[in-house]
């Protein structure tokens, strides 16, 4: 089988032809000349073929050397195009971030628009639930051996569909809770917190979910309401949150994250550069 030119051959012909001096090519490409001569008279044999022909003065090409340049070029540009997006793909920054249920979509886009510039060649991985480096979760979801970045702080309120009575002042009053139809979410930890406000109608909701999403998309489906993050209630579209009666209840929203994760440089960048944004967190 023929032997086929290789990366040097081809890199030291180009050289020669362009330059047509072989100290001045191999001056160009950082080689001594003999090693040069060699890789053009190896060349030169595997192509079967004379490229130069050696005057006093430099060199000059031959025909065949004309019809080789700029095959010559191509392959060293797409060898060289190789290497380049190989030794990119190396150096570039891993950083796994776990997205919580019930996160809204504003604080997912804040943190991909605050990693992007703070971490070059960021390789960012966005997985489900309580996985990767760190993650965006409620603050009451922090695990015990975890530090919290608080990114965003909201009231709960009351969700129902545009033009529910409960909307008629913009608030609910408390003398109609007893005949609401409740969505409620019995594995949150806000659950037990909401009891008062459910009263016996806790016992017999309208319908049930596992998340506040699911639990906002069954009210908009219009089985009832439910009490959910102001965020979440923005995000769908033909919703109202109306204030909690008697109630206050607020949420906050951040990255969770081990300090023996810091050790990853990605996350240390961007926990710094969350940690700037946090004085002015999204309400």
């Amino acid at each position: 089988m023929a032997r086929a030119p290789d990366y040097r051959q081809l890199q030291a012909f180009v050289a020669v032809f362009e330059e047509r001096n072989i100290t001045a090519a191999a001056r160009s490409i950082h080689l001594s000349q003999p090693a040069l001569s060699s890789s053009i008279k190896l060349l030169e044999e595997t192509l079967g073929t004379t490229l130069f022909v050696r005057l006093a003065r430099g060199v000059e090409v031959t025909e065949d050397a004309r019809v080789l340049y700029p095959t010559a070029r191509r392959m060293i540009a797409d060898a060289e195009g190789l290497s380049t997006r190989f030794r990119a793909q190396r150096d570039r920054a891993p950083l796994h971030i776990g997205i919580e249920c019930d996160i809204p979509k504003a604080l997912v886009r804040l943190l991909i628009n605050e990693a992007a510039p703070a971490i070059p060649h960021l390789l960012l991985k966005l997985l489900d639930g309580c996985q990767g480096d760190a993650r965006l979760a409620s603050e009451e979801l922090r695990c015990e051996d975890e530090l919290f970045l608080p990114l965003q702080e909201e009231p709960y309120l009351l969700a129902a569909p545009s033009g529910h009575p409960l909307e008629l002042g913009r608030a609910a009053p408390t003398s109609t809770m007893s005949s609401v139809s409740w969505i409620t979410c019995p594995t949150h930890p806000i659950h037990q917190r909401l009891l008062p406000l459910y009263g016996l109608a806790a016992s017999e909701p309208a319908a049930q979910a596992n998340s506040l999403e699911l639990a906002l998309i069954l009210t908009s489906a219009g089985r009832g309401v439910t009490i959910a993050p102001q965020s979440l209630i923005a995000e769908h579209d033909g919703l109202i949150g109306l204030a909690l009666p008697g109630l206050e209840l607020k949420r906050r929203t951040g990255l969770c994250y081990s300090a023996q994760a810091l050790s990853n440089p990605a996350l240390s960048a961007l926990r710094d550069t969350l940690d700037r944004r946090a004085r002015h967190p999204i309400e």
